[in-house]
């Protein structure tokens, strides 16, 4: 099946330089999600990044002892954005698809979202 072969959970993208991120633990780790995807991304009261990404996101800074940055962007210039070097990674609940690969690597899943199709049964 076709839809089997899309991994349909969430994936955090990274280039090629967040191998030497954490080497670098004087630099700040820029990383971007949308912002507009709760409870993954969204942006609380004051104006700041939540949610399981971001969680996900301060849990591998702390864990690379690197000061990290979290930022926002749509969801259009997100790709695009971490082409041109204006952020390090992506953590954007974001399916690996063939043209993705293409143009950015990915890491291991962090999670499967696996969707089910429920029949109502009255």
């Amino acid at each position: 099946m076709k839809l089997k072969k899309i991994v349909l959970g969430s994936a955090l993208l990274v280039t090629a330089a967040m191998s030497t991120i954490s080497a670098q633990a004087a630099d700040k780790v820029r990383f971007v999600t949308e912002g507009a995807w709760a409870p993954f991304n969204f942006i609380d009261a004051a104006g700041m990044p939540q949610g399981f990404d971001v969680d996900i996101a301060r849990a591998l800074c702390s864990r690379m002892e690197a000061d990290c940055e979290i930022l926002t962007q749509d969801w259009d210039g997100l790709i695009p954005g971490l082409k041109v070097r204006k952020f390090d990674a992506i953590i954007a609940s974001m399916s690996i698809t063939e043209d993705r690969l293409k143009v950015v690597d990915f890491t291991n899943k962090y999670y499967s979202g696996g969707l089910r199709f429920m029949e109502p049964c009255w």
